[in-house]
């Protein structure tokens, strides 16, 4: 399975769900490969911090990709592994379409606030795009670094609800410092210690509901 993590706001928490999806992955006993194609890099400073953590085995494989071919690559590298992760930027890039035409998933993060969620509707359309090339994408979305008393959450999620090609996950998950301390040791979210038992338990059940979602048939908007 080839799941795109992105979008075109920047600020989402992309990265800090593309490692901790691959990090998940591996924990399933699955071969994993991590893609960071965002020119940030990001996600491969993740991955040098794990190895300087765990001093060995990350428990996945990161490279460094990008460009306008990198589906090819993607393609190639897919039948390598049970699962590719890939990290793109926050920004309508030729990486990030390329990289959804050879995606299964496209899981987007959002942020619940006014002017992040302004971006849905780019995305959609962009999705909309991308399913003339690759129909069996599936889209979904969900929010991030959400705060409990946020009055933007209400509005952002019968947003989500409107959209017409990326379905809404309902699996929220909290503005958590966790993410912070636990990212620059390269660490997963339910690998660091001491452990947020909350924060661990809504990213399983958003992997849960992904995973469940991803194995279901492709369904067409007319």
């Amino acid at each position: 399975m080839v799941i795109t993590v992105g979008g075109t706001k920047g600020g989402t928490g992309k990265t800090t769900i593309a490692t901790n999806v691959a990090i998940y992955l591996t924990q399933l006993g699955r071969d994993v490969l991590l893609i960071d194609a965002d020119d940030q890099q990001t996600a491969w400073d993740f991955s040098t911090f794990r190895h300087e953590t765990l001093e060995g085995s990350l428990g996945y494989n990161p490279i460094k990709m990008n460009g306008e071919t990198i589906h090819t690559h993607i393609r190639n590298q897919a039948k390598r592994y049970t699962d590719v992760v890939i990290d793109t930027g926050g920004r309508d890039t030729t990486s990030q379409r390329s990289a959804l035409v050879a995606s299964d998933v496209y899981l987007i993060p959002l942020v619940p606030h006014m002017f992040e969620m302004w971006s849905l509707a780019k995305v959609d359309h962009m999705v909309r795009e991308i399913h003339t090339f690759n129909p069996n994408l599936k889209a979904m979305a969900f929010l991030n670094k959400v705060e409990p008393r946020s009055i933007y959450i209400e509005d952002s999620v019968n947003l989500l609800k409107q959209a017409t090609d990326i379905e809404y996950l309902d699996a929220p998950l909290g503005n958590r410092i966790v993410y912070v301390h636990s990212s620059v040791q390269g660490l997963g979210i339910g690998e660091y210690k001491p452990q947020d038992k909350a924060a661990a338990k809504e990213f399983s059940d958003l992997m849960t509901l992904v995973l469940e979602k991803a194995a279901q048939p492709v369904s067409t908007n007319g």
